[in-house]
């Protein structure tokens, strides 16, 4: 069983030869046959909003609650909301309300809103949960209105209003930021957008008052079809009105202050070109991607890429560029590699951690090294042992102590990185990697390596 799914008594996610299938017990059989008998599945398929799949029988996993087992499309890179563009998650909101409204008109509805049950293939959100439908119940509220709420709302909201990291409070709350603390959060002027006070401030308070008297938020609630759905329309408008905030990052304005010219700039795409076609990777991670200018040379070459950031307006940018082009092979994230993903959950078994699910078939590190080595003192033995943990091959550069951007780094502190030059960086990644091929930018002091794990 997939740790991810043993809460759910629908059925459960698993893993056989490298492939993954999802079983579905008997008791989630009416709400299965329902959805793919009277033509949602189809609809929802046909419009590339929920992941496809295909009955398959596998008898010796059977046990006495198995109804059925299938094989759904095989996501290969899994993201989680925390790691996700701005617009990232306010398309995967927009889609789970989507697909809410279209379940309702043929009397279904999601139980489950929780943001784990997007996927993304390139910027293409996608629904992953087959079992996440049951019949609708009339005179009954949206079962999953407040978990939409906390996996979605609540830190789309704080990103817009307070600070654009605080999607990485999901990382602690892994059933979505409770709305009593998005409440806090949140400044006075939110309440302005009538959205956000009904659904977040309002939401809050209803439920303090009914845990006050000891009462479920929702057990006695009625709602009509059309109250449903008009609320439903509410939380479309909502998430539509949030904005990506205006805000100045170094990272996000990084092009705008290098220090290459355009024909050293032009010289390593064009070396980095030649190494990406001389190993011909089916996959590249491309960590500290920036808008994803040096990525795009392998997404372009039909490599699934994924493109990594600390910094998220960098990773906003690259996002909406990317399905403003339609990029099906590049998807950008978010991530701190001085403190990647952890693994969290009930016994930190439930959503796994970066080194985890990210393996690729090469690496590219591309001005990355001395933010690690000398901005948070990771020696090249640690650096050079985690690369070669996510990769075969491995595109870096080192940038050295006299380039200017090295120098920006230490003019704050004192400089007790005696170890950090070029023979070194050499000797120690050697233990790892076997060096392939050395190249020189032109008009720069730095220089490209592509490496082979050992």
């Amino acid at each position: 069983m997939n740790n991810t799914s043993y809460k759910d008594p629908a059925g459960f996610v698993f893993n056989l030869d490298g492939i993954v299938y999802r079983q579905i017990n008997l008791c989630a059989k009416n709400d299965y046959e329902m959805l793919m008998n009277i033509g949602l599945y189809n609809e929802l398929a046909e419009r590339n909003m929920v992941v496809r799949h295909e009955e398959v029988f596998l008898e010796k996993e059977a046990d006495e609650n198995s109804y059925k087992f299938i094989k759904p499309a095989q996501i290969e890179y899994i993201s989680y909301p925390y790691e996700w563009a701005f617009s990232a998650l306010k398309d995967a909101a927009l889609l789970t309300l989507k697909i809410q409204k279209t379940a309702l008109k043929y009397g279904m509805s999601l139980k489950d809103a929780s943001a784990y049950n997007i996927q993304f293939e390139g910027t293409k959100p996608v629904f992953i949960d087959t079992l996440s439908f049951e019949r609708y119940k009339e005179n009954t509220p949206w079962k999953a209105y407040g978990q939409f709420c906390r996996h979605f709302l609540a830190p789309l909201a704080l990103m817009s209003y307070t600070d654009i990291n605080l999607n990485k409070l999901l990382i602690t709350n892994i059933d979505g930021i409770p709305l009593d603390i998005t409440s806090k959060l949140l400044p006075l002027n939110a309440k302005f957008n009538f959205g956000i006070l009904v659904h977040i401030f309002l939401h809050a308070l209803s439920q303090k008052a009914c845990e006050s008297k000891k009462q479920s938020f929702a057990r006695n609630a009625k709602m009509r079809l059309f109250e449903q759905k008009a609320l439903i329309e509410s939380l479309e408008n909502t998430v539509k009105s949030l904005k990506f905030p205006h805000i100045f990052t170094e990272w996000g304005n990084y092009y705008e202050n290098t220090n290459y010219c355009n024909e050293a700039f032009k010289e390593k795409k064009s070396i980095i070109s030649h190494f990406i076609n001389k190993v011909e990777p089916g996959s590249l991670c491309d960590l500290g991607s920036n808008r994803g200018d040096f990525a795009r040379i392998a997404s372009g070459k039909n490599i699934k890429t994924i493109a990594f950031d600390i910094d998220p307006v960098a990773i906003e940018d690259n996002y909406r560029y990317a399905k403003k082009h339609k990029e099906t092979n590049l998807l950008p994230l978010l991530q701190d590699f001085n403190n990647p993903s952890p693994a969290i959950g009930f016994m930190n078994d439930e959503r796994f951690n970066f080194c985890t699910r990210f393996k690729c078939d090469m690496v590219m590190a591309l001005a990355l090294i001395h933010h690690l080595a000398i901005s948070n003192n990771l020696p090249f033995d640690n650096i050079a042992k985690f690369f070669s943990t996510l990769g075969k091959y491995l595109i870096i550069e080192f940038v050295p102590k006299t380039d200017s951007k090295v120098q920006i780094l230490l003019s704050s502190r004192e400089d007790i990185f005696d170890t950090y030059n070029a023979e070194t960086f050499e000797a120690v990644f050697g233990k790892y990697f076997e060096i392939l091929e050395k190249v020189n930018i032109k008009n720069s002091e730095r220089m490209l390596y592509l490496m082979r794990k050992k």
